[in-house]
């Protein structure tokens, strides 16, 4: 089959073809459920699947790719092409997604003379191992040769970045060297110049928006006379970050844009259809003058929530799609009151819902007593950043031994990012956080060990800050005379150390109802039947959580999510296990497993 841009459609096989799509991201949703999510897709009367690729989920250092379990893109395409749809393939190199860095490695930046999203030869040359790398993947998986590729966008939304053709004529190079030959675009939104910026006449130019269709889609034809009216990021609603409101938009209007978009001719892609989940440190985050980390939930909002369950938007958009295109029948599970369970999908056979089950974590070790089985310590003149410790991302411990009889006020030079809990001989004296512009601290008398606990809370994925280190940025002093002859490891949690697991696995259960942190609880729990779940930290004020040793990713009482989604096939029949790090203190030693999320996840 042949797949082509004509002078008013999308071709296939010569003849004007729609594409109807949505975003699912294959890095976002365990694997085991893939074929669950891309099959309710198609029964919205969707007939592509789009996906970002991911380069630092797959390269988590120079010499490694992976495209083994939740990275095998080769899979999850196979999976789109198993229920007859199409794929549009977004390799970026970076693709923002609210993920961290925006998916460029942070190995990439650690030594200062790469550039970011430019014409630069270190940043071409990565860029160009990298597409060496998924060319096995992508090129026998395009059309041409009976895959479901059809598009391949270069770049993602650069005219809000910059405005380098030379760049960007050197990245289509690269797609076509590799053996892409498909139709490429480029996606911008419809505003100012960027449309213009962020393209080039060989890439097919598409839109982002959310609303005002019919305006938007006037724009793009303004900056692209001929060829088929495209928005490939629908936005059908938004991602949440912490401390922030859950953010929703209404279905009615939602379905009324997508309405207006089909009805002029467009094709359209649904950003998301289904969002998935930041697991682990997976998140990343937005800096416009004041820091805002992403939340762990990539709900958006979407057609399909974070459950997999059908919304009334899924509903409400099925009723328009079906206007324009066939759609297929419905099974009654997926109707308006249904489960949103598809018995004879490819995911694990479900269990019917169970009542909540309460967790008691009655295993308790300190995160200091663990620091043995968790950390590797090496020695520095000064904090090194958790670029230079190789930490992609989560925590990094800092300790210096001070001499300070009358105490003093801590200062961090520049920056920290994002948080430090700090501590003297293993007492907390207080919190630095970057999203208040934090750098000062006012320390006890002590003469002993001064420790930071530095979390990563997720690199900056838009705009300038791209690419910057973390850590405790620009030295810390005392009193103004700077700290020299630190120590510092990165924590091994994500996963999490085994000698850990087994050190809380040996810890005798104890009594009580309430942790002081930064501390390590654990408890098991029996399941039945394997199904999702939803952790509830009722009480708890700010951690990380694990099932089973899979890092489901950070808590954090301030909202607006409130449960952990817990993917089935993390589960398993007979015991399991639970582990939480609070890193401050916890009202409460019982965690709860819920069968739906709690309605705090999508309320305010």
């Amino acid at each position: 089959m042949r797949f082509a841009i004509g002078d008013t459609d999308f071709l296939l096989d010569g003849e004007p073809h729609r594409i109807l799509s949505g975003a699912i991201h294959y890095f976002r949703v365990h694997p085991d459920l893939w074929a669950d999510r891309i099959r309710k897709a198609k029964l919205m009367g969707l007939n592509t699947i789009e996906t970002y690729v991911a380069w630092n989920a797959h390269a988590p250092s120079p010499d490694v790719f992976d495209l083994s379990g939740g990275l095998d893109l080769g899979r999850f395409l196979d999976l789109v092409a198993a229920e007859g749809m199409h794929a549009i393939v977004r390799p970026g190199p970076y693709i923002c997604a609210e993920w961290s860095n925006g998916g460029l490695p942070y190995w990439l930046f650690a030594d200062g003379s790469v550039g970011v999203r430019r014409n630069e030869p270190g940043f071409l040359a990565a860029v160009e191992t990298y597409l060496q790398h998924l060319a096995p993947v992508l090129v026998p998986r395009q059309i041409d040769n009976g895959g479901p590729i059809v598009l391949v966008q270069v770049e993602n939304e650069y005219g809000a970045y910059g405005s380098d053709p030379a760049y960007l004529r050197a990245l289509e190079q690269m797609h076509r060297d590799i053996g892409l030959t498909v139709p490429f675009t480029s996606v911008d939104q419809p505003m100012g110049t960027m449309l213009e910026d962020g393209s080039l006449p060989s890439l097919h130019k598409t839109g982002s928006f959310g609303s005002r269709s019919t305006e938007r889609l006037a724009r793009l034809r303004q900056a692209q006379p001929t060829g088929p009216l495209m928005c490939s990021e629908f936005w059908d609603g938004w991602f949440d970050s912490w401390g922030e409101h859950h953010h929703t938009t209404p279905a009615a209007a939602s379905a009324s844009d997508l309405d207006d978009l089909l009805a002029a001719g467009g094709s359209v892609n649904i950003y998301m259809f289904h969002g998935g989940t930041n697991f682990g440190f997976t998140n990343g985050a937005n800096d416009k003058g004041v820091y805002r980390p992403i939340a762990t939930s990539y709900d958006y909002d979407a057609p399909l929530d974070e459950a997999g369950r059908p919304t009334e938007k899924f509903h409400a958009f099925r009723s328009v799609i079906e206007r324009y295109a066939p759609v297929p029948p419905l099974p009654a599970s997926m109707q308006p009151g249904g489960s949103g369970r598809l018995e004879q999908s490819d995911a694990p056979a479900p269990s019917a819902p169970g009542a909540a089950i309460a967790v008691r974590l009655d295993r308790v070790a300190s995160l200091r007593s663990l620091l043995p089985a968790l950390a590797s310590w090496s020695a520095h003149d000064e904090p090194p950043t958790f670029d230079a410790l190789g930490a992609a991302s989560g925590f990094v411990v800092y300790r210096a031994e001070v001499d300070l009889p009358t105490g003093g006020v801590l200062t961090v030079g520049t920056e920290v990012r994002d948080r430090a809990v700090v501590s003297v001989d293993g007492v907390v004296v207080g919190v630095l956080e970057r999203e208040y512009h934090d750098r000062a601290i006012v320390l006890p008398a002590v003469t002993g060990t001064l420790e930071l606990l530095v979390e990563d809370q997720g690199r900056v994925d838009y705009g300038p800050r791209i690419g910057e280190p973390k850590g405790l940025v620009g030295g810390v002093a005392v009193d103004g005379v700077p700290l020299a002859r630190w120590t510092a490891a990165p924590l091994a949690l994500d996963p999490i150390a085994p000698a850990a697991l087994a050190a809380l696995a040996e810890t005798a259960p104890t009594g009580g109802d309430v942790l002081a942190g930064p501390t390590f609880a654990a408890g098991s729990f029996d399941l039945d039947g394997v199904d999702d779940r939803y952790l509830s930290l009722d009480g708890f004020r700010k951690g990380v959580a694990w099932v089973n040793g899979f890092c489901l990713g950070r808590y954090w009482s301030r909202g607006p999510q409130q449960t952990l989604a817990i993917p089935g096939p993390v589960l398993r029949q007979g015991r399991n296990e639970l582990v939480v790090l609070e890193l401050h203190a916890a009202a409460s030693r019982t965690a709860c497993l819920l069968p739906e999320p709690a309605l705090g996840h999508t309320e305010a």
